[in-house]
């Protein structure tokens, strides 16, 4: 089921209806959890198996883990957990690949080995819902908080519909204590949650699909070189399209919930106003990156063991943060290159700090700056300078999406030849309406994310008008309905 659905209107329409009768929060929470194990069985029902199991080893092994003393034995258990969790991912989302590879590599060593290829389904969600477990079972086992002895609050927390196929990647304390006490949304949460559902179709059904999609899978099907124009037409295409799929989806799961009652955290802002790399990934993705950094680049050692150390540690987390998206050498170079420009970004910091520093030494006669060491916030002397650095982030985040969109590593290269006019271009693809329509939300895109970029929706909408807000509002669902064409997946759901 897709929130771009005439069956998810009504499912919703249901739910509410449950959740407001006068049950008791036991039965509640009871309906909320078969109605999310009937959300995810609408997809393949046979993977609900799955599912439950990572559900039922994660909550006794917290359990396990949680009382037991021995370092060994804690160790153990944990791993019981990480294998089981790990294993299942790896084999539906990356045993094609490793066989793939794997007979390759035979290959080239003259070897001629001819595998029958795995008959695989991807279950929709696993990557999303396997973090989310992992994240309970590493706290608990890191002792940041106890293992939750309710088993409803926590299959709850774990198959809550609106985060479960597409995230945001929620923590056990974004979720579990807010499933403790009786939640019903008050008329301004339940105003604002139907807001943001109709704001994220708007993205979803309208930008993305409607007017973006048809342009990016063109240009990116092509198995010949275009004119450069059409090239990078193609590419803003789909970094708008992505935008909107994904941020529309968080933006859904956001007010869906918010509707229950319920607050998940902002996966997204305004990521095309970043200025600098650092700054890309504090704004897009949130929740994937935050749970990188704190199950994956902390544990690694941050940078807490030298310049080469700290550099290592990025590439790898952005290495594995780009395998996560998607068993593919396209996702794996997406991710080696955020990992670069990390480096790059930091390496520069690192510099300017430095020589800052020296200069401060110099102009104190030659006293030490006991904090020399410390490397301070990016600062720039001027606006140009912050919009200089920003246009440059936006370019290099475009040429990344190639990558990420990209079917082969092939129709990467030869795009990207195409975009910088390296090889003989083809015939135009693209007609002028498409262009003017791409260049247009292209624009209007990265302009609200300037005009919002230190602000909020909610703030905003505080400003407006009572009339100014229904205005758009009503605007934005008229253009939904207008544009529905077909319940379309999110691009995230593959992941």
């Amino acid at each position: 089921m897709v929130f771009n659905s005439y069956t998810f209107v009504v499912f919703f329409a249901v739910i509410l209806v449950l959740h407001n009768l006068p049950f008791s929060w036991t039965v509640k929470k009871v309906n909320l959890l078969l109605a999310s194990y009937l959300f995810y069985a609408l997809w393949n029902p046979p993977f609900i198996l799955l599912l439950w199991l990572s559900t039922v080893v994660d909550f006794y092994m917290a359990k396990l883990i949680a009382i037991e003393q021995r370092p060994r034995k804690r160790k153990l258990l944990l791993t019981v957990s990480l294998v089981l969790n790990l294993g299942m991912l790896s084999y539906f989302k990356y045993g094609g690949f490793l066989l793939e590879n794997f007979t390759a590599l035979l290959s080239t060593m003259g070897i001629v080995f001819h595998a029958v290829k795995p008959d695989i389904i991807l279950p929709v969600g696993i990557s999303f819902y396997t973090f989310v477990t992992l994240s309970y079972t590493l706290d608990v086992y890191r002792r940041k908080f106890a293992p939750e002895p309710s088993f409803l609050n926590f299959a709850l927390f774990v198959t809550y519909f609106p985060h479960l196929v597409a995230g945001p990647i929620v923590r056990p304390e974004d979720l579990i204590p807010q499933f403790k006490t009786p939640r019903r949304a008050t008329t301004e949460q339940l105003s604002w949650g139907l807001f943001l559902l109709s704001l994220g179709l708007f993205m979803k059904v309208t930008i993305a699909d409607g007017l973006l999609s048809e342009h990016a899978d063109l240009i990116f099907g092509l198995p010949f070189p275009v004119q450069t124009l059409d090239a990078w037409m193609g590419v803003l295409a789909f970094s708008g399209q992505i935008f909107c799929d994904f941020a529309g989806y968080s933006t859904c799961a956001i007010g869906v919930s918010l509707c229950l009652g319920f607050e998940l955290p902002d996966n997204f802002r305004y990521p095309y106003a970043a200025i600098g790399f650092s700054d890309f990934w504090r704004r897009w993705h949130i929740t994937l990156s935050t749970w990188l950094r704190d199950y994956l680049y902390i544990p690694l050692g941050g940078n807490r063991h030298g310049t080469v150390r700290t550099y290592i540690n990025l590439m790898i987390t952005m290495l594995l943060g780009g395998l996560w998206h998607g068993a593919s050498w396209t996702f794996v170079v997406w991710g080696a290159l955020h990992g670069l420009f990390l480096c790059i970004e930091r390496f520069w910091r690192e510099t300017a700090a430095r020589r800052r520093a020296i200069r401060a030494e110099r102009a104190a006669d030659g006293s030490v700056v006991s904090q020399s060491s410390v490397i301070p916030p990016m600062h720039f002397s001027s606006l140009l300078s912050q919009f200089g650095l920003a246009i440059l982030t936006l370019f290099l985040v475009n040429i990344t999406w190639v990558f990420f969109r990209a079917p082969t590593f092939g129709g990467a290269m030869l795009l990207l030849l195409s975009m910088f006019r390296v090889i003989p271009n083809g015939a135009p693809m693209l007609t002028n309406l498409a262009i003017l329509t791409v260049s247009s939300i292209t624009i209007g895109i990265i302009a609200c994310h300037w005009l919002m970029r230190d602000s909020s929706l909610l703030s905003l909408s505080k400003r407006l008008p009572w009339w100014g807000l229904g205005l758009g509002w009503s605007s934005l669902l008229i253009l939904v309905i207008l544009t529905q064409k077909s319940s379309g997946s999110f691009i995230y759901f593959q992941f």
